[in-house]
C-alpha cells in the first residue's frame, strides 16, 4: 500500500502533510519515533474526506491533538496520524451565560487569553494546561479543583465513517481523567462551552496565581507529558513516589522530577524505552512499599520495541 499515492488524491496542501515525521517534534515530551504519515487537519470537511480514504484503503489511523499528554514509542506510528488543528472561536451572549463555540484544535492557553480579554470567568484554573480543547475534553483535563466537564455544554464529533454527532454534557460519561471518547471511537471537532461574565482584574489575578503555582511547583523547564500518574482513590501518587525515595531517580535521560515527583521528565535525549522502564520501576517500588497500584495519566501510542513491557504498564 502506497500511502503517498493515496494521500495525493486528497485536496490538502503540502504544508499539511508530513512523511516519516519524527513525533518528538510534535509532543511536549520531545520523544517518539517517526509517524509514517502525519496530516494536520484544519476543517471537519477535510477530516471527513480523509476518513473515507482511510476506510476505503484499510489504513490504520491515530488521532492526536497538541501532543501534550502523550508518550510516542520509539518504533513510531504506522499508517496515518491525524493532528486535529480545527480552529474556531465564536462567542454568543445568552440570558444566563456566555456560550463559546470552540474548535477542537484550539489551545487552552489561547482560549484563556480570549476569555480574559472578553471578561469571561470560569476558565482561569484551566489556563495553564498545555493542550488543545479536543484533548482536554477526551481526558476531562483539570487543574486547581476545576475540570473541563464543568464548563462543557455540548460536543460535536465524527465517527470513523465520517458521520457527525452531537453529545450533550450528560451523555459524555465524564469522570476523573476520562470520558466517553476514551471508550468509543469518535473524533472531537468542536464544543460549546459555558462561561460567565466576570471582572477583568479578578480574572487576571487568578490566572497569574495559577501560572506562578505552576512555575514554582511543576518542572515546566523540562520536556514532559504533564502529570505522569493519576491520583489514587485514597492516596496522592506523587507523595508515595516521594516517600519511596524515588525523587531524582533516573534511567538514562528519563528522570523523576526533583521538583514534583508526579512528573517523569526528559533531561535531554530520553527514549520512550527509558521512560517505560522508569514508569515500571516506579510502579513496582510503590507497590512493594505501600501495596498501592498507580495508574498512568499519560497515554502511550505507537509501535513498541518491547510490547510485553507496555502491556504490563498499561494493565
Amino acid at each position: 500500500m502506497d500511502i503517498k499515492k493515496i494521500i495525493e488524491k486528497l485536496d490538502l496542501t503540502e504544508e499539511q502533510i508530513f512523511y516519516q515525521e519524527p513525533m518528538k517534534k510534535h509532543t511536549t515530551f520531545k520523544i517518539g519515533g517517526a509517524a509514517e504519515c502525519l496530516i494536520k487537519v484544519k476543517t471537519s470537511q477535510e477530516l471527513k474526506e480523509i476518513l473515507k480514504v482511510v476506510e476505503d484503503n484499510n489504513i490504520p489511523v491515530t488521532v492526536i491533538g497538541n501532543g501534550s499528554n502523550l508518550l510516542v514509542l520509539d518504533g513510531g506510528i504506522q499508517g496515518i496520524t491525524l493532528m486535529i488543528k480545527i480552529e474556531k472561536i465564536e462567542i454568543q451572549e445568552k440570558e444566563k451565560s456566555i456560550q463559546i463555540t470552540v474548535g477542537a484544535g484550539e489551545k487552552l492557553g489561547k482560549l484563556a487569553q480570549i476569555a480574559y480579554q472578553r471578561e469571561l470567568t470560569g476558565f482561569e484554573e484551566l489556563s495553564g494546561i498545555p493542550g488543545t480543547l479536543g484533548g482536554a475534553i477526551r481526558m476531562n483535563a483539570g487543574a486547581h479543583g476545576k475540570e473541563i466537564k464543568d464548563i462543557v455544554k455540548t460536543v460535536k464529533c465524527m465517527d470513523y465513517q465520517g458521520n457527525e454527532k452531537i453529545f450533550t454534557k450528560e451523555e459524555l460519561e465524564f469522570d476523573y481523567r476520562t470520558s466517553l471518547f476514551k471508550k468509543e471511537k469518535y473524533i472531537i471537532t468542536e464544543a460549546i462551552l459555558e462561561l460567565q461574565k466576570g471582572k477583568k482584574e479578578e480574572i487576571k489575578a487568578k490566572m497569574e496565581e495559577y501560572a506562578t503555582y505552576r512555575k514554582e511547583k511543576q518542572p515546566i523547564e523540562y520536556p514532559s507529558a504533564g502529570s505522569t500518574f493519576k491520583r489514587g482513590a485514597d492516596f496522592i501518587t506523587a507523595k508515595l513516589i516521594d516517600e519511596a525515595g524515588l525523587k531524582g531517580y533516573a534511567i538514562g535521560d528519563a528522570e523523576v522530577s526533583e521538583k514534583h515527583s508526579g512528573f517523569v521528565i526528559n533531561k535531554g535525549k530520553a527514549t520512550a524505552e527509558e521512560v517505560l522502564e522508569l514508569i515500571k520501576y516506579i510502579q513496582n517500588i510503590v507497590y512493594q512499599k505501600f501495596q498501592k497500584k498507580i495508574e498512568l495519566e499519560i497515554e502511550i501510542i505507537g509501535e513498541s520495541q518491547n510490547k510485553d513491557k507496555r502491556k504490563e504498564i498499561e494493565k
